[in-house]
């Protein structure tokens, strides 16, 4: 088994960084993901938002993983369960591959909090555990594919600050059409004078 560890700080404070990643997908920096499926959505008693989602991905496996695996296919799928806190302002993700579980398992946690020093600032941190079953060089593509989490989850970073961007676009465009809006009837009003 490999473990692999991560954390990041996002210049953007929770509020925002946990609408970004609840619109994560589709994101230009990471095309391999296809599909995102809502399972199931609700709200607790404690007023924390669960959701259950399954992750199409396609992935162009290397040749030798493919000859090591005995198959071709290219689609997998992912599990993932998030808990949206708002109350401790927390974001945990947890996902699992549904998919080759037989030879590979890869769980992901992921916890967003906001910075203790710093409000307008977020901390992610994650860790991966890795474990390749039933083969030969095990050890080996355990460490390929904790350099694989590695750049995907640098890919992960640069799509949540190109959805927080299109996010905060949106917005912008959306209080510039209010104005627009607001200062029609004022300069009609003005005019009939």
């Amino acid at each position: 088994m490999k473990i692999w560890t991560s954390e990041h700080i996002f210049n953007h404070p929770w509020e925002t960084v946990t609408k970004a990643a609840m619109q994560k997908y589709p994101n230009p920096m990471n095309p391999s993901v296809v599909g995102v499926d809502v399972l199931d959505r609700s709200v607790d008693t404690q007023g924390r938002l669960h959701s259950k989602r399954l992750l199409s991905t396609e992935w162009g496996l290397p040749s030798i993983v493919k000859s090591i695996i005995g198959n071709t296919r290219s689609c997998t799928y992912i599990q993932e369960h998030s808990v949206v806190d708002p109350e401790a302002k927390t974001f945990e993700l947890q996902s699992a591959n549904i998919t080759f579980t037989n030879m590979v398992s890869v769980d992901e946690r992921l916890i967003y909090r906001p910075h203790p020093e710093d409000p307008e600032k977020t901390i992610l941190t994650q860790e991966a555990l890795i474990s390749v079953k039933g083969v030969s060089l095990s050890s080996y593509l355990e460490g390929v594919m904790a350099s694989t989490i590695s750049t995907n989850a640098s890919k992960g970073r640069e799509a949540m600050e190109w959805v927080i961007r299109k996010l905060n676009a949106e917005i912008e465009e959306l209080a510039a059409t209010a104005r627009g809006t607001m200062r029609t009837p004022m300069a009609a009003a003005v005019t009939e004078k």
